[in-house]
């Protein structure tokens, strides 16, 4: 089926009575060259298997069907149930489980479906919930290589940021402690149906098999990230000191120990300074 093209995706979405939802964040690409593109690079490593988050109507789908051994869809909205046995009809290695991905084991999936194979996941993200899924696939610490994903161009921009420059966020720090992220390219606007009023971009994320720096406690050392960069024009020792936390006596004397400027910025700081600052708290 043409899946790209505008007038296709509305018969058979009419044929199936659907409706696009807004708060599913739902926009189904129309330019070809973009899914497989993005298919190539999930399975660049030799992925047999591949887990795609939001499928929608199959477009992308279609095409990791078309590089990996077996194709596992994650779909939130059971009205694109019959959508999906159409539009995939032909494609005899992908499965689709309906339901949320934030609740669903994953880890157990992976297990029973994919059990010793080389595991990937590929997803179109919708914007409103594109960093509580990708933290969560990367805190699991589930069995896969990648995570290979399209997401608004500013958030694309933050995860890919170098840690210690001023695009740096939470977020950065957050991936950069589980993965090691890449742009690989950008999607323009007009590449959707309907069209959002951002541009897009995929990245993918490359799961380290252990962090680049050695913390005490990992919650603490998040709750300590989050805190430094909540307030980015105030100094490292002020953000996390009015979080409550730590007082700022202890972020000062943390900030010494460590051989840093008791004016310096978490955006300022490499992965390893921050670990040394939390560490020493």
């Amino acid at each position: 089926m043409r899946l790209y093209d505008p007038k296709t995706i509305r018969e058979v979405l009419s044929r199936n009575g659907f409706s696009f939802k807004k708060s599913l964040g739902q926009n189904f690409l129309i330019n070809p060259s973009v899914c497989p593109k993005m298919a190539e690079s999930a399975v660049e490593n030799g992925e047999e298997a591949v887990i795609e988050i939001g499928p929608g109507i199959g477009v992308l789908t279609a095409e990791l069907s078309k590089c990996a051994e077996n194709v596992l869809c994650i779909e939130i909205d059971e009205r694109l149930r019959p959508v999906l046995s159409e539009t995939l009809a032909d494609c005899d290695n992908v499965e689709v489980v309906f339901g949320d991905c934030m609740k669903l084991d994953i880890a157990e999936i992976i297990e029973k479906r994919f059990k010793g194979k080389k595991v990937s996941v590929c997803a179109n993200l919708p914007y409103y919930i594109t960093s509580p899924i990708i933290m969560m696939l990367l805190e699991k610490r589930l069995p896969i290589t990648s995570i290979t994903v399209m997401v608004q161009k500013e958030a694309a921009d933050r995860i890919c940021a170098e840690v210690g420059s001023r695009e740096s966020g939470a977020v950065t720090v957050a991936v950069n402690y589980y993965s090691r992220p890449e742009m690989l390219f950008k999607v323009s606007r007009g590449s959707f149906m309907p069209s959002p009023n951002v541009d897009s971009a995929v990245i993918r994320l490359s799961v380290l098999d252990k962090p680049p720096v050695k913390v005490k406690d990992e919650e603490g050392f998040f709750t300590f990230i989050k805190a430094a960069f909540g307030q980015r024009r105030k100094t490292l020792i002020n953000s996390v000191g009015a979080a409550g936390r730590w007082t700022k006596d202890d972020v000062k004397g943390a900030v010494a120990s460590s051989g840093l400027d008791e004016s310096i910025r978490a955006e300022a700081l490499s992965m390893q300074e921050l670990a040394d600052v939390f560490n020493a708290l």
